[in-house]
């Protein structure tokens, strides 16, 4: 494995701002939970992470509506999966680029009436009641306390994302930190 590489540097990066955001600045020290948002920011930069979720005929989901409809249609792990991609999802849009949540939600929009606290909590719920056999799965308390403390999570993340734009002094600073 090359540690040296971009792709483990952006992970780094994402690590120590997480680390220093919940333990430093929030006074929350709770290495499982920070590790995993960390992971989260880490995955969410590939659009393709974003949109992971897909219906029958291979199209991405990308709006939490139909992601609901979807999970309704799966048993077990891939039930979970999918209850906790809307958990992530929604932590990430919320938390990370809430300014682009009023597109997301407009008028012409399937999720023009869904709340995504109140479905990323209910999602990471759910997900954290369904056993899994698979190994290296999120452990189900770990999913619970991201519903249980979403809006706090989600502040975090906006703090993340402020530390991180506060330490770029490039012309692009506000640009969003995805890659298709």
């Amino acid at each position: 494995m090359n540690l040296a590489g971009p792709e483990n540097a952006v992970r780094r990066f994402f690590a120590g701002l997480s680390e220093y955001i919940f333990e430093s600045e929030l006074g929350v020290a709770d290495p499982p939970l920070i590790d995993y948002l960390s992971d989260l920011l880490f995955r969410f930069i590939r659009i393709d992470s974003l949109l992971r979720i897909r219906a029958l005929n291979g199209r991405p989901i990308g709006e939490v509506t139909e992601m609901i409809g979807e999970a309704s249609h799966r048993i077990g792990d891939a039930r979970r999966e999918v209850h906790r991609h809307i958990g992530d999802f929604t932590l990430f849009w919320t938390g990370v680029y809430p300014e682009a949540l009023r597109k997301m939600q407009g008028p012409a929009r399937k999720d023009q009436f869904v709340d995504y606290c109140n479905q990323g909590k209910r999602a990471y719920h759910i997900a954290s009641t369904i056993d899994t056999n698979s190994d290296g799965a999120i452990p189900n308390r770990v999913l619970q306390r991201l519903g249980d403390n979403f809006e706090m999570w989600a502040y975090g993340l906006r703090e993340i994302r402020r530390e991180w734009e506060r330490r770029d002094d490039g012309p692009d600073q506000h640009r969003m930190l995805l890659i298709s």
